[in-house]
């Protein structure tokens, strides 16, 4: 993706944790305290208030305890807890401003995720169950469900499902309705059911049961016509697989395959290959499909690849028979791939393998919060402490570096994770923070490999490519490790410091073929590329990124799809792919 058009903006981290409470001081305004919380029952009343008055005369604040108590109800054991995991992170430094990531939606459409992603990249600590509720509710609004649909999906699903899971129980709901009522599949008795959820109660003569009953049997006439006729693309709902295997990943089951359609204009070469987040706001994927001939978007997760999950859409006309994966095979557990965190790897610190790679990292103060969090609880942190922990820990990608202490991934472990060699980013001017940046937008070069394997034998003599917002070189280094000869290379990437990276490996790697560098998408015109066709005699594949700045779940201010000033550019990588397609067939 285009990684200079990431925006790097700053959110202070605010939490409920960290206001500064008053005190309480006398006895008086513990009563009103009280009085003010307790509930009205006169006997759960008293309970309440004792308890309150037991931990307010142990010093901690009203707020404190009111949350406790919300939050454990009148169990002491779990309200003290509660206060002493408060307390602990009360008393430790407050965190440093930290980029935002328009990629965060990675993080919580993941199994690992704690915030249940979108993708997610809020920059504060969980409140409560209440605020949590709140903000996973508001997410899917954002994302075009009605806040009635969310609520009945946390419900069923409980709190802690990820996003990426209630978004497929509303989508299968929609479906599932839609469908039934358009096939006439509701029963009497639940067409009543919706009808009184709608308008209240409502009472059917026999006369009007009758009308009903011919109408659904009307339906159900019409359900073998309406199955022998092609999908209506236009209300076609892009559901999200669970697990995110796409057509298919290496040692895991396959899933059930429907029949793959590939329009007769879309076939061939030159072949296509785009990418872009899979947990987009709702409508994107279709309307890309629909741009790009109604393919069948394939979603694939990089965690059946590598240790580190990466949850993406591919929209392509490759074929998806006879894959095969880069040799030597990636570790796929974090301790394969680091070894030596194992040694400090606490016991209740379950996690096996990375959220998705981000562009950003926990900072310096957050670690040190933790550090101090954990050694002060002793050999066995509290409950309270733990959560918080792990949450952070899974948030940020922390691995565990020596005892009690936590550190963000090193740029050579990113590249090592992502799947380019050793270095690949370092050097040539290039800092720490720009190292971070284009390897959080980057492809994963495995999972990209493995689809793009399928070239190996249809073209043993070389390749040439059309690699639009190349980045620092994914599709280049994947179809280089699938020991494809790159004859020439038109790449369009407008971050120079992408472009430095990409030149540096092509060079550092003794290419034999051509590579030419265009800046800017949107000034490459038809004149440009036919001067390059004219001399290789076309492009054998046509393969990139846009960015996802204005899809991701990340993106609190400008989260508005296709429709954003970054992520339109998806309409040039169609422009593109449509232009190239013509010329090549008039030649």
């Amino acid at each position: 993706m285009d990684s200079s058009s990431i925006e790097s903006n700053s959110i202070e981290w605010n939490t409920e944790d960290e206001l500064d409470v008053d005190n309480i001081s006398s006895s008086s305004s513990h009563q009103d305290q009280i009085a003010d919380f307790a509930p009205s029952s006169s006997s759960c009343n008293c309970r309440g208030s004792n308890t309150i008055h037991q931990f307010l005369q142990m010093g901690f604040s009203k707020e404190m305890v009111i949350k406790a108590v919300k939050e454990n109800g009148q169990n002491e054991g779990a309200v003290l807890d509660a206060l002493l995991a408060y307390k602990t992170f009360e008393e430790s430094p407050e965190d440093e401003h930290v980029l935002d990531d328009p990629c965060h939606a990675e993080l919580a459409s993941n199994v690992l995720d704690v915030y249940p992603d979108k993708e997610i990249c809020e920059n504060e600590e969980f409140k409560n169950l209440s605020t949590e509720k709140d903000r996973t509710v508001s997410l899917l609004v954002e994302m075009g469900y009605q806040a009635e649909e969310a609520l009945a999906a946390i419900d069923r699903c409980s709190l802690d499902t990820p996003i990426a899971e209630l978004v497929e129980f509303i989508s299968a709901a929609q479906f599932a309705y839609h469908t039934d009522a358009q096939l006439g599949e509701l029963s009497y008795d639940n067409k009543i059911h919706q009808h009184q959820k709608l308008n209240g109660p409502v009472y059917m003569s026999k006369k009007k049961r009758k009308f009903y009953d011919n109408e659904m049997r009307k339906l159900q006439k019409q359900r073998k016509y309406l199955e022998k006729q092609p999908m209506d693309h236009d209300n076609e709902i892009v559901h999200l697989p669970n697990p995110m295997v796409g057509f298919g990943v290496p040692n895991q089951p396959s899933p059930v395959l429907f029949q793959r359609r590939i329009p007769d204009e879309a076939e061939g070469r030159p072949y296509f290959y785009f990418e872009n987040v899979a947990l987009a706001p709702k409508g994107v994927w279709h309307t890309m499909s629909r741009f790009l001939y109604y393919i069948d978007p394939e979603f694939v997760d990089s965690k059946f690849f590598c240790a580190a999950a990466r949850k993406r859409g591919y929209i392509h006309n490759l074929p998806i028979e006879n894959r095969s994966q880069l040799l030597p095979t990636p570790p796929s557990t974090i301790h394969e791939a680091l070894p030596h965190t194992k040694q400090y790897w606490p016991s209740w610190d379950k996690r096996m393998q990375l959220n998705c790679i981000l562009t950003c990292i926990g900072s310096a103060k957050l670690t040190d919060r933790i550090k101090k969090a954990v050694e002060k609880s002793g050999d066995e942190p509290l409950p309270g402490v733990k959560k918080y922990v792990i949450q952070q820990c899974k948030k940020w990608n922390l691995i565990w570096v020596g005892k009690n202490k936590v550190a963000p991934l090193e740029p050579h472990e990113m590249e090592m994770l992502m799947g380019f060699p050793p270095n690949h980013t370092r050097g040539g001017g290039i800092s720490r923070t720009e190292q971070y940046t284009v390897l959080g937008n980057a492809f994963q070069v495995d999972t990209v490999a493995y689809h793009l394997s399928v070239l190996k034998r249809m073209f043993p003599d070389g390749i040439s490519v059309l690699s639009l917002f190349s980045g620092i070189g994914g599709a280049e280094v994947a179809l280089h490790r699938l020991g494809i000869p790159l004859r020439n290379v038109v790449s369009v990437e407008i971050s120079e410091t992408c472009r430095k990276i990409l030149q540096s490996w092509w060079d550092e790697t003794n290419q034999q073929g051509k590579l030419i560098h265009f800046h800017d998408i949107r000034m490459v015109t038809a004149h440009e590329l036919e001067k390059c066709m004219s001399t290789f005699g076309g492009f054998d594949l046509i393969i990139g990124g846009s960015p996802c700045n204005n899809l991701a779940g990340g993106n609190r201010s400008t989260r508005n799809g296709l429709e954003g000033s970054k992520s339109c550019l998806f309409f040039e990588y169609y422009r593109i792919i449509e232009l190239v397609r013509s010329m090549m067939r008039h030649r």
